[in-house]
C-alpha cells in the first residue's frame, strides 16, 4: 500500500486496532498505535496521533486516554456490546438446538471478534443443557432468512416437509411439497415453529422450521390476512401443546396451590385462575387437546385433574389405559 494512499486510511486503522487490542486493562501506548500503523505501511508522527484520537473522540468514539507513571495509554471504552451482553448472546447460541454446531460454532466467533481480544476467552464458554440435540439440517439458517424475507415482501413460500428415517438421515417425506402464506415464526420448546395459512385447507398451520427443506419464496403475494388477524399468537402458543395439532376446547383444571408456578410458566400470568379450598386452585384455559396436552398432565401426575368438560376428562382417562393397556 503507497504511504499517501495508506493516510487516507489513518483513522479507520487506529479504530480497528483499539477496538480489537485495547481494554480498560489493557491499554495502548502511543508507540504501539504507531507501530501498528507502520506495519500496514501507514507513516505516522506522536504529534499526528494525538490530533487523530481527539478527531476520533469528536465523532463518538469513547476512546479513554490513561496517564501512568509506567506509560499509559489509550484504549477503548465502549463498544457496540458490552461483554456481559456478548456472555448472554453465546449462552443462547450455545444453547439454541435449532441451530447446528457448525453454525453455533462460527456465530460464536463472529461474537468473540466483538469482543476484543483480551476478552475473547471469556465467551469460550460451555452451556451444558441436559439432553441437548443439535440440529443436523445445516439450511436451517437460510430457510429462516427466506421465511422472513418472504413475510416482509407479502409473498408466499414452497417448501418440502422431512422426516428421519432410520439411517438417521432427514429426508423429504412422500407428497410433501407444500405452498404456504408464512405469518409468522414462533420459538417453542427449543424449536422453531412457522404459522403460516394454508388456502387448500383454509387454516392455520404450523411447521417445524428444522423440518423444512428447500425453502424457496415465490412471486404469490400471501393470503389468509382474515384469518391470522383474529389469531392472537402468545395465546395460540400457550395453547397447543408441543405444537401438534389436535381438537381445540377450553378446559377446566385443577391443580394444589404449589403448582402455580408451573400452570403459569404454561399457560402465561394472564391465565384464568380462580383459589378454591383445601389449598387448591383452578384455571380455565383454551388448549389444543391431544396426547402432548395429556403427556404433560400425565407428567404432574395425579396432583392435576382435569374438571370439565366431561369429554376431555373421559379422553384423557381412555389415553392412560390405552397406555396402561400396552404394557401387557
Amino acid at each position: 500500500m503507497a504511504r499517501a494512499s495508506g493516510q487516507k486510511l489513518k483513522l479507520l486503522y487506529i479504530v480497528k486496532f483499539l477496538t480489537e487490542n485495547t481494554d480498560e486493562h489493557h491499554p495502548a501506548s502511543t508507540a504501539d498505535i504507531i507501530a501498528h500503523l507502520e506495519a500496514n505501511d501507514i507513516h505516522s508522527e506522536r504529534k499526528s496521533i494525538y490530533d487523530d484520537i481527539e478527531k476520533l473522540c469528536d465523532f463518538g468514539y469513547d476512546i479513554v486516554q490513561v496517564h501512568s507513571r509506567l506509560g499509559g495509554g489509550y484504549y477503548m471504552a465502549s463498544r457496540e456490546f458490552e461483554l456481559a451482553e456478548l456472555k448472554l448472546l453465546v449462552d443462547a447460541v450455545q444453547s439454541s438446538r435449532f441451530l447446528t454446531t457448525k453454525k453455533s460454532r462460527s456465530l460464536i466467533k463472529k461474537l468473540e471478534q466483538m469482543a476484543g481480544k483480551h476478552d475473547a476467552g471469556k465467551l469460550q464458554r460451555q452451556v451444558y443443557v441436559a439432553g441437548r440435540i443439535k440440529t443436523e439440517n445445516e439450511s436451517i439458517y437460510y430457510s429462516i432468512d427466506n421465511i422472513h424475507r418472504a413475510i416482509q415482501e407479502n409473498r408466499k413460500i414452497s417448501f418440502q416437509y422431512l422426516d428421519w428415517n432410520l439411517k438417521k438421515e432427514l429426508v423429504p417425506r412422500a407428497n410433501s411439497e407444500r405452498t404456504v402464506s408464512p405469518w409468522a415464526l414462533i420459538w417453542q420448546d427449543e424449536n422453531y415453529y412457522l404459522a403460516a395459512y394454508d388456502s387448500e385447507d383454509g387454516h392455520i398451520k404450523h411447521y417445524r422450521v428444522d423440518k423444512m427443506g428447500k425453502v424457496q419464496v415465490r412471486r404469490e403475494a400471501r393470503e389468509g390476512v382474515e384469518q391470522f388477524a383474529k389469531v392472537d399468537l402468545a395465546a395460540y402458543t400457550n395453547q397447543v401443546f408441543g405444537m401438534y395439532g389436535g381438537e381445540v376446547a377450553v378446559v377446566t383444571l385443577e391443580f394444589p396451590n404449589r403448582l402455580i408456578g408451573v400452570v403459569l410458566d404454561r399457560f402465561g400470568r394472564d391465565a384464568d385462575i380462580r383459589q378454591m379450598q383445601a389449598e387448591r386452585f383452578r384455571v380455565r384455559a383454551k388448549v389444543t387437546v391431544s396426547g402432548q396436552f395429556f403427556g404433560w398432565l400425565a407428567g404432574i401426575g395425579a396432583d392435576a385433574a382435569i374438571v370439565s368438560p366431561v369429554n376431555v376428562r373421559e379422553q384423557y382417562r381412555e389415553w392412560l389405559e390405552n397406555i396402561l393397556g400396552s404394557m401387557n
